[in-house]
């Protein structure tokens, strides 16, 4: 008897030219964290967010975060604003640090920081003598934040941008990429990312210096002596050769996945627009250009008469993953007694919100399967 099988909220989508990449590794033995992959994979991100930007490869978007809060200068003790409305890697390396996460609402139009809890929790931090030393703002599930007006706040209070981009390579806002608007910016392809190297991130600097100072903490801080010397402390985290080189592959294929994402969300916003009580996230202007990683709805209850969860539960019953929206940082234990800015914008988005499989390699009979199980949910 065969089994029906899974269809994945976001699975890793080859292209068929990484395995050339990684046969180069085998061939030339350049299977350390260094090599031509590394810098070659670097050189195309740079040539695609372009805005003279230089690229350190890294072994994850969390390392990428840590490495430059470093650079900005975050110490123990330091306030580090942070987006509520994330994955828990955008507030861990503030607490790796012994800074003190500083979280802020979102704001219903993309779901992302919310200038006005922004400047409220500048001006109250500040007047106790806690400037911050940064503020974390995401683009979440690839919409673009309010870059503006938050550029607008930060330049106001003289406090860096880390742009946390994990979410929104291939995204835009102004026609300017997402991952380099902030003082430095962050990468993830992890394997559920737009595009992957298996696990991997990358730090996105403005400066060669600052690139350069990444990469040296990255790889264990080692001073430039012939016997191992380390005068600062250093990390293990630099991107493998056979890493990179899946990346390379990938670069080939990222606006074609891009392109197939959109289209993801095209296809659920084509069937929601019937639908009461369901808001798809989508871009609030064309100054917006989302590469919908993650395609999400809220679901009214009081208008649908049934809730998310119970979505949830039928697409499980279906073999279709679907996902709560990301719990927010101020709800979650290890974070209650941190500061928070806001009303409940964020909370509320998380009771009645829910990700879709929107992966770049669905087929026309998994959104067939889709779609029967959300017209039965929602019109049976």
């Amino acid at each position: 008897m065969s089994t029906i099988s899974k269809i994945w909220l976001s699975s890793p989508h080859m292209g068929g030219g990484e395995q050339k990449y990684v046969q180069e590794t085998f061939d030339t033995n350049w299977v350390a964290p260094l090599g031509p992959n590394v810098s070659g994979f670097e050189q195309d991100l740079e040539r695609y967010l372009g805005a003279s930007v230089a690229v350190a490869a890294l072994s994850s978007g969390t390392a990428a975060l840590h490495l430059g809060l470093i650079l900005l200068g975050v110490k123990a003790g330091d306030d580090v604003i942070c987006q509520s409305m994330t994955f828990s890697a955008s507030a861990n390396p503030i607490a790796y640090l012994g800074a003190t996460p500083v979280f802020i609402d979102s704001e219903m139009d993309t779901w992302n920081m919310c200038p006005i809890a922004l400047e409220e929790a500048l001006v109250d931090r500040i007047s106790k003598g806690k400037k911050p030393k940064a503020i974390i703002v995401v683009h979440l599930y690839g919409m673009p934040a309010k870059m503006d007006a938050i550029q607008a706040i930060a330049t106001k209070y003289d406090i860096p941008i880390l742009e946390d981009s994990a979410e929104a390579l291939g995204s835009s806002y102004k026609n300017q990429k997402c991952g380099t608007f902030g003082a430095m910016g962050v990468l993830s392809f992890n394997g559920n990312k737009i595009i992957t190297t298996s696990g991997g991130g990358a730090l996105v600097t403005h400066y060669k210096e600052q690139k350069e100072k990444a990469v040296f903490l990255a790889t264990q801080a080692r001073d430039n002596a012939p016997h191992y010397q380390h005068s600062e402390i250093g990390y293990n985290y630099r991107m493998s050769n056979i890493c990179a080189g899946i990346g390379r592959g990938q670069m080939e294929v990222l606006d074609a996945h891009v392109q197939l994402r959109r289209a993801m969300h095209g296809f659920y916003s084509d069937f929601f627009k019937s639908v009461a009580g369901v808001t798809v996230l989508t871009e609030p202007t064309t100054d917006y250009v989302s590469n919908h990683w993650l395609t999400a709805i809220t679901i009214d209850e009081a208008v649908v008469g049934k809730s998310v969860e119970e979505l949830r539960l039928v697409l499980e019953a279906a073999q279709i993953e679907s996902r709560p929206l990301w719990k927010p940082m101020h709800l979650q234990p290890v974070f209650a007694a941190c500061p928070y800015y806001g009303t409940t914008v964020a909370s509320d988005l998380f009771a009645q919100g829910l990700c879709l499989p929107s992966g770049s390699n669905l087929t026309d009979a998994d959104r067939a399967r889709i779609l029967q199980v959300l017209v039965s949910f929602f019109e049976g």
